[in-house]
């Protein structure tokens, strides 16, 4: 759908606890927000040359006024949520038309997915800490609402309220990161993500992410067996759907944890840090074709996808640019996975299997994973099979003002 800001903020995460009550009327915020956003989709949508400009923030406010005398449903909500999905809206059309590789076009908002709302400038800062675990936020038109303090939000640009499947709410402060400094040592890591081990450094050290136990995976699996056998729309699915929610977020949140630790890490224990340019997003596009030219093997293709997804690659990549700015670059992956670290010869026989790795012309064996990250660290790539190593220039990010 894409609501994010051309400068994007990491968001810092904390449980809401509201009350049976408040918890009825944030949920009333989510569907006027939800609402306004859809109206205001369908007339964008709606408009053609021939009609004359299309609508833009500032013109649907107006409307929003007008609508809102006419309707006392909108009127009992709070207008500051109302207009910053209009807001939202806007900015998101914005980002599709400015960069449409990376946004995708705007789409409608659906009910039991799309559960939340954001608040943004001076109303963001309305939040107190009460205790060592418990501070409370102040929400237009609910008032005062609980939360677990369990870090310093920082000096938040907004904040979003959100309920995730599983029926739990939380408060998400956008906050500018500080930077981890630079430890000054020279030294240099590359890292080379994969589906066996999530990442391989180039010091020899592998990296799983953690998954759900067995048990957990055995729970998953009757869950989803009887989510298909129960009517639709039933409270007993209903149900269903928030327990399988809940397995789910926890190998979500296991995942989230294990990336801000080893990014938080490598931040700090290297000056540079070089990963594989990857398009995660081709990579993990579905194989199924079309209905005249069906794709093949899709059932592995989309077993490999999950695996890439669950490895939680861009989000390695997303918080290393945010932990440490300026000092990481990105190297083309091309023949890094068949080219000898230490003869640099090229071939894709000495790729032996998943994990070993032996040169073909100078007999080096390594595991697989590490050469290429050590190609990575190096920041070597090639352009054919048996090419020599062309120091390649690399990719640098830019620092952020």
């Amino acid at each position: 759908m894409g609501t994010r800001n051309a400068l994007r903020f990491p968001l810092v995460r904390f449980r809401l606890y509201p009350t049976p009550e408040q918890e009825v009327q944030l949920l009333e915020h989510c569907a006027h927000a939800r609402y306004v956003w859809n109206l205001g989709l369908e007339q964008r949508n709606m408009y053609r040359p021939a009609f004359g400009p299309t609508p833009t923030f500032v013109a649907q406010s107006r409307q929003l006024t007008e609508a809102r005398s006419g309707s006392s449903w909108l009127a009992d909500g709070s207008q500051t949520v109302q207009q910053q999905a209009l807001r939202d809206l806007d900015q998101a059309f914005r980002n599709w038309r400015t960069n449409p590789g990376h946004f995708g076009r705007p789409t409608w908002r659906k009910a039991g997915a799309h559960e939340g709302f954001r608040i943004v400038g001076p109303r963001a800062l309305r939040w107190e800490r009460l205790s060592r675990k418990r501070a409370r936020v102040l929400i237009p038109k609910i008032g005062w609402v609980d939360w677990r303090w369990t870090r310093h939000p920082g000096e938040p640009k907004s904040y979003r309220i959100k309920r995730d499947a599983a029926g739990r709410w939380w408060i998400c402060f956008a906050v500018r990161p500080d930077p981890i400094p630079a430890p000054d040592n020279g030294s240099i890591v590359g890292i080379d993500r994969g589906v066996t081990h999530a990442f391989a450094m180039s010091d020899g050290e592998l990296v799983d992410v953690p998954r759900l136990a067995p048990a957990e995976s055995a729970r998953l699996l009757r869950l989803q067996r009887r989510l298909a056998r129960q009517r639709k729309g039933s409270n007993r699915r209903e149900r269903t759907k928030r327990q399988i929610a809940r397995i789910r977020h926890r190998e979500i949140n296991r995942r989230k944890d294990a990336v801000e630790k080893l990014t938080t890490r490598l931040a700090a224990e290297h000056d540079l840090i070089r990963v594989e340019d990857l398009k995660i997003g081709n990579m993990t596009r579905s194989a199924r074709g079309t209905v005249e030219a069906p794709g093949t093997n899709v059932a592995a293709k989309a077993g490999l996808n999950r695996e890439i997804l669950r490895s939680g690659w861009g989000e390695f990549a997303r918080r290393l640019e945010d932990k440490a700015p300026g000092r990481v670059e990105k190297v083309n992956p091309a023949y890094t996975s068949q080219r000898c670290n230490r003869c640099g010869h090229v071939a894709s026989e000495s790729r032996e299997s998943q994990a070993r790795f032996r040169c073909v012309a100078c007999n080096h064996t390594a595991n697989a994973d590490v050469n290429a990250a050590q190609n990575i660290a190096a920041g070597c790539a090639v352009t054919a099979r048996g090419g020599s190593p062309l120091g390649e220039p690399v990719k640098r990010e830019p620092t952020p003002v």
